[in-house]
């Protein structure tokens, strides 16, 4: 693409790629100046030039310029990349049916089952935390909701992939940061806001506008979906410019459930829609699943699929990879897998868990907390669990350049009558949790869920995800071990 056809009064050469990153080489490429959480793109302009930069985005002065480059000051570089990414990729979103989830859990279950519904009507892709998935294309994760380039051109790709449709995650340092600013959303979903993310936004309030922004931005004819029972969720559509649309159990919604039941394998709901009622099973488990279940088909019913259409596939909906997985290779006792990493999160697990472990049984629980992360939670995790559980098993989360002792040790200081160990390596944390339970007994695996990767100081490690390993260990260690004692009888 021709410069002059992303900028006015510019020189008419061959732009191949954007760039954001100045230590990746991008032949033909704009950089932009981007200032990020720990950096400022203005400081690293010759390694982008270096690396193939034939323009520079700006908003502050630089050193020196040379004449052989293209530089363009513009009053916001966020706002100018998103423009340009937009365009550069042909405008994508305008493409596709997009779906936006945020909020702090049920993200990644909301955009997968609005995934999973929609695909029985037209092709759907789906960005977030697990993976990035349209077609038969299936890639590893980038960020949850990814940076401004790698968005735009993962859309281009869907489109070209014959995808009518998307669902994204929109975290809220995503928004925050503009990543979303040139998305043309359809539909927006609020799950729930509860304490995440506060060494980077610093209050409640300040987490709740920044997702608020994705709501205030949207068109007057898409469509806001939101958790009537979340204390935030009226705050959130107040002024938006679309139509508003509400789900919830507690109190009275536009889509509303009546009644629920709770099984270990299923759950049942009512749901009122106006003046009808449908009576609804899924394989989905536990209370928030009702929730994440009843956004997800507001979502798709407020864009013209009907409910009949939908029960067939929700009643069989894929396992979602580490969100409420239960491992089961025949073990007698429960393993439920969850990427639950906020206290919210875990004491709606713990409470499942509770709800399906038979009086005078165990849950034992295995967790960690990430590093340079909301170091306010990590006690709060050891209150809940000290009061669900009945074995603790402290492990490594994403340390990063952290201690996993030291964070263990800070979870350890919320409980309070709990027996608990501390076990570093992950793995090892696992193989433990499987060779103490007895029958009828359910560990709970909390924070990782099916993630390929752990954050080290150097960065990401390779890791088989919990419930990879979840299914290794009872193959390798209790199956064995088991056999063995048979033999011997």
């Amino acid at each position: 693409m021709k410069l002059s056809a992303l900028f006015e009064n510019v020189p008419d050469i061959e732009i191949k790629s954007l760039m954001a990153d100045s230590r990746t080489k991008r032949p033909d490429s704009i950089f932009f100046c981007v200032k990020g959480i720990m950096s400022d793109g203005h400081n690293f302009v010759d390694q982008a030039i270096a690396n193939g930069a034939k323009a520079i985005v700006y908003s502050e002065p630089l050193d020196h310029m040379r004449d052989d480059i293209v530089y363009i000051k513009v009053k916001d570089v966020t706002a100018a990349f998103n423009a340009v990414a937009d365009a550069f990729y042909g405008y994508p979103s305008h493409d596709l049916l997009m779906f936006g989830v945020t909020g702090t859990n049920g993200k990644s279950s909301i955009s997968c089952i609005i995934r999973d519904i929609m695909n029985e009507i037209e092709p759907t892709g789906y960005i977030g935390t697990i993976s990035i998935e349209y077609g038969n294309v299936k890639l590893p994760p980038l960020l949850t909701t990814p940076n401004i380039d790698d968005l735009h051109g993962i859309l281009r790709d869907m489109v070209d992939a014959g995808m009518k449709s998307c669902a994204l995650e929109a975290s809220s340092i995503g928004i925050e940061q503009g990543r979303v600013d040139a998305i043309d959303f359809d539909v927006a979903v609020f799950t729930n806001l509860t304490h995440d993310h506060l060494d980077y936004h610093g209050t409640m309030e300040k987490y709740f506008l920044a997702k608020k922004k994705l709501f205030d931005h949207l068109k007057p004819d898409a469509i806001a979906i939101t958790n009537v029972d979340d204390p935030y969720g009226m705050r959130i559509v107040k002024d938006c410019p679309a139509r508003v649309i509400t789900y919830g159990v507690n109190h009275k919604a536009d889509y509303q459930v009546t009644k629920y039941q709770l099984l270990a394998d299923k759950t049942r709901i009512t749901l009122k829609i106006g003046d009808m009622e449908y009576e609804i099973e899924t394989n989905l488990v536990a209370k928030f699943n009702v929730y994440n279940l009843v956004a997800a088909i507001a979502a798709c019913h407020s864009k013209g699929i009907s409910i009949e259409m939908m029960l067939p596939q929700i009643r069989h909906l894929k396992q979602i990879e580490g969100r409420m997985e239960r491992i089961d290779e025949g073990q007698p006792f429960n393993i439920i897998v969850d990427f639950a990493h906020t206290p919210d999160g875990i004491e709606q697990v713990c409470q499942f868990a509770s709800a399906i472990t038979p009086k005078g049984k165990r849950i034992i629980a295995i967790t960690g907390s990430a590093g340079k992360r909301d170091t306010e939670k990590r006690p709060q995790f050891g209150e809940i669990l000290d009061r669900y559980t009945d074995m603790i098993i402290l492990t490594e989360d994403d340390p990063r350049d952290e201690d996993p002792i030291e964070i263990a040790h800070e979870i350890a200081a919320g409980i309070k009558k709990t027996n608990y160990i501390i076990i570093e390596d992950r793995y090892d944390a696992i193989r433990q949790a499987v060779e103490l339970a007895d029958p009828n007994d359910t560990i709970i695996i909390l924070g990782k869920g099916d993630e390929k990767f752990i954050y080290r100081e150097f960065g990401r490690e390779p890791y088989e995800g919990d419930d990879a390993i979840a299914r290794e260990v009872l193959h390798k260690y209790y199956f064995t071990q088991e056999g063995e004692e048979n033999e011997e009888k």
